[in-house]
């Protein structure tokens, strides 16, 4: 083990670490520049029950009904050698496909190490791509890496790979529903820039390979139940556009290494739980581990991290907690106190603040106008 990876478990404490999978990778790439959840998910922290323990529990996650639920319709749509998978992909690909062979590999041998089960899906995907017979069509839960902020991470699948004729396609099994044609599309574009997520691992497996990437097909299938029913309906998503997005935000993350670097040694989220696992650290010890680490809050995080709580309580007062545009805008003003202390002429702006002072106070003398009317 490395002194990275050393101290990213010294931070976890001695519990199993939590996996990445899509929906991590996704809530990273959309805020490369917090480092307090780069430094939590690398690490493996389990930031929901480190944020209960320090009082900002986050008022959502999956219901039990919801999980099984989800359980069946997956269940279903894999039932019978992936009968109503395969009527599916026929359908929504147009893909004179007359049999499949599916393999999972999560089992691999009743040997569960994660290093063990990428080796598998290397040497499966590899010889599928490479033409090789008697390799499968439809591999379930195939275990990727991806380079994660100068790391390679295991990405935990929630996926299906289908190879037809050289060409993959990933196949994303999703509960929520499509109804009268249409689905939520904040849901959507979640399942998009998670299966986007996939299409660049599996591409990079490829590459390592040296296999074509663009062989992993932009185009992903998603499967969701029709109206309030169990009955399956698939549609394809072009995902280039999320793709472009995700390779940049990859590119531009900082290296866990250097992110590690300024922290203080003893630094940890140990919750120290007691022999029934309830957690005995000290509150407020806990909530200064972990405001030693910057964050970067915006309310977008609310429906994407567990720590999102916690963080808009400690940037309160603070322009980046209005959202990313207004951040943006009022580059160089910290502080509301501050862009309203510009916006009244009661500051003198300094050097780098010039261009947003003068937008606060033309925002000002806007809303002086419209009041005026209206009184």
């Amino acid at each position: 083990m490395n002194s990275t990876e050393e101290r990213l478990a010294e931070l976890r404490g001695p519990v199993p670490p939590k996996a990445h999978n899509a929906r991590t990778i996704a809530a990273l790439t959309t805020n490369p520049g917090c480092a307090r959840r780069a430094v939590m998910d690398a690490g493996g922290v389990d930031k929901r029950a480190v944020a209960a323990r320090a009082g900002f529990a986050p008022p959502y996650g999956q219901s039990p009904f919801a999980i099984t639920r989800t359980q069946a319709f997956v269940a279903q749509v894999k039932a019978n050698g992936c009968a109503e998978l395969l009527r599916l992909l026929r359908e929504v690909l147009r893909l004179e496909i007359p049999e499949v062979a599916y393999q999972d590999l999560e089992d691999a041998g009743g040997n569960d190490t994660q290093e063990v089960r990428h080796q598998l899906a290397r040497q499966v995907l590899g010889a599928a791509a490479a033409g090789t017979a008697d390799f499968g069509t439809l591999f379930d839960h195939p275990l990727l890496k991806l380079p994660v902020g100068g790391r390679q991470v295991f990405l935990e699948p929630d996926l299906i790979a289908l190879q037809y004729e050289g060409k993959f396609y990933v196949i994303a099994i999703k509960s929520f529903a499509v109804i009268d044609g249409q689905a939520d599309g904040g849901k959507v574009a979640s399942a998009a820039v998670q299966s986007a997520v996939y299409v660049v691992a599996l591409r990079r497996l490829l590459e390592d390979l040296g296999h074509d990437p663009e062989n992993v097909s932009h185009d992903v299938v998603l499967v969701c139940p029709e109206n309030f029913s169990n009955h399956a309906v698939a549609t394809k998503l072009d995902v280039r556009r999320q793709l472009t997005v995700l390779e940049r935000q990859l590119r531009r993350m900082t290296r866990i290494d250097e992110l590690l670097d300024p922290l203080d040694d003893d630094l940890t989220f140990d919750l120290a739980p007691d022999r029934d696992g309830r957690p005995t650290r000290p509150i407020g010890e806990l909530c200064t581990a972990i405001e030693n680490i910057p964050a970067r809050y915006s309310p977008e995080c609310l429906s994407m991290c567990e720590m999102s709580y916690f963080c808009r309580a400690e940037a309160l007062g603070s322009t980046h907690a209005l959202g990313k545009s207004v951040r943006e805008e009022l580059g160089g003003v910290e502080s509301v106190e501050t862009a309203l202390r510009l916006a009244a002429g009661e500051l003198a702006p300094s050097p780098d603040q010039q261009e947003a002072a003068s937008v606060l106070r033309a925002a000002l003398r806007l809303r002086e106008e419209s009041l005026r009317v209206l009184a």
